[in-house]
């Protein structure tokens, strides 16, 4: 953080108001956190009633945390104060909700005319379900992208959080902010980012949806190229129960890999896709006679495009991206490491997760705002 001596990223400078929430809108400030802004996070008294421990909560790091009771005219005065002060705001709260606490957008543009104002929400700001509640799996079901998972007998499988919250949420509230500090910079003039999940993930379907309008994608599960339906290009399991995944679309690789897998001369043509039926029993049989660790073995250092499927605590293990330090440790939590990286301002994990409330000293001192009191439930700082 530039505040505190600690500058590390492209951002270093820029200063982040983020009003506490939960899911993508932390991830969000956090990307900018990593990538070397100074994000003060606005927590709020008694915390956000998520399961995780502050200790444990990665989203948080980088990050510094005040506490102000927003919902009193004391505490959102000094968020206006520290609105002032800032480059950019995130917050996540329903349509409506900000302007009722004398947050919206109107009252912080009119303090500050070059914010960037972001809005994460999963409906968006208007339209018929902007003022419902919602998460993850229910927006990235009316986009069609959870319609594209799973077996073609079996019901959708939800990837997670990662492609409605993150994806299609954090990642894209991240462009816009980036996009509209670059003409707020430009132009002195700042501007509403309105990310909403909806958007988001419907766009990350465009070249599906190009698929599908040449008539080269079957809206229906495992049916297709990518969605499983191709035996190249899909999960199969191995003697003591781990899984392979194989990629070998391309002739060259898929050449590769059916020599590793002892079946050339024998496999069934894959242009023929009346024969991926039995080219996958074949596929199959093979992964099957063999352990995951030694198909890994066999398929390392080819070209085959396969790799083992690994879980989350055996991940950071991986030989590969322990070598590039995709994952490091810090105040022992394992955790992925800044991304993407730089050549000239690196970023780096240079806090641990904030404490709600930790840091409201150093923030009334960097940001020059002494009426900040010490972090108090309550809403007992001092209005501007």
């Amino acid at each position: 953080m530039t505040a505190a001596g600690e500058a590390a990223g492209p951002l270093a400078g820029v200063r982040v108001v983020e009003l506490a929430g939960i899911g993508p809108g932390p991830f969000a400030a956090m990307t900018l956190a990593d990538l070397g802004a100074d994000v003060v996070r606005v927590d709020r008294p008694g915390g956000p009633g998520l399961a995780v421990p502050p200790e444990y909560d990665i989203t948080n790091r980088n990050k510094r945390s005040v506490v102000l009771d927003l919902k009193e005219p004391a505490g959102s005065g000094t968020a206006l104060r520290l609105v002032e002060r800032a480059d950019v705001l995130v917050e996540g709260y329903r349509p409506g909700v900000a302007e009722r606490l004398g947050l919206g957008p109107d009252a912080c543009l009119a303090r500050n005319p070059r914010l960037v104002y972001g809005r994460m929400t999963g409906w968006g700001q208007h339209g018929p379900l902007a003022p419902r509640a919602g998460h993850d799996i229910g927006y990235i079901a009316v986009t069609g992208a959870l319609g594209m998972t799973g077996p073609a007998e079996g019901p959708p499988v939800a990837p997670a959080n990662l492609l409605g919250d993150y994806a299609g949420g954090s990642l894209y509230l991240v462009i816009g902010v980036l996009a509209a500090l670059q003409h707020a910079r430009a132009t002195g003039a700042g501007q509403v980012v309105d990310a909403a999940i909806v958007d988001g993930t419907s766009h990350l379907t465009a070249m599906i949806r190009a698929l599908l309008a040449a008539g080269s994608w079957r809206d229906r599960r495992e049916a297709n190229l990518l969605d499983g339906g191709c035996p190249f290009y899909g999960t199969y399991a191995t003697a003591d129960g781990g899984y392979m995944a194989v990629g070998a679309l391309e002739p060259k690789f898929y050449a590769e890999f059916i020599r590793i897998l002892g079946l050339a001369g024998e496999a069934p043509p894959r242009e023929d896709p009346a024969a991926w039926g039995a080219l996958r029993e074949a596929v199959a049989a093979r992964f099957a006679s063999r352990t995951r660790a030694e198909w890994t073995e066999e398929f390392t250092g080819s070209d085959a495009c396969v790799a083992p499927v690994l879980s989350l605590t055996e991940a950071p293990g991986h030989p590969h991206l322990a070598a590039r330090g995709t994952f490091v440790e810090r105040d022992g939590i394992t955790q992925p490491a800044p991304a993407p990286r730089f050549s000239a301002t690196p970023t780096a994990v240079t806090r641990p997760p904030a404490r709600p409330g930790a840091h409201t000293a150093e923030v009334a001192r960097d940001w020059d705002l002494p009426e900040l009191s010490p972090a108090r439930a309550g809403g007992e700082q001092t209005a501007p």
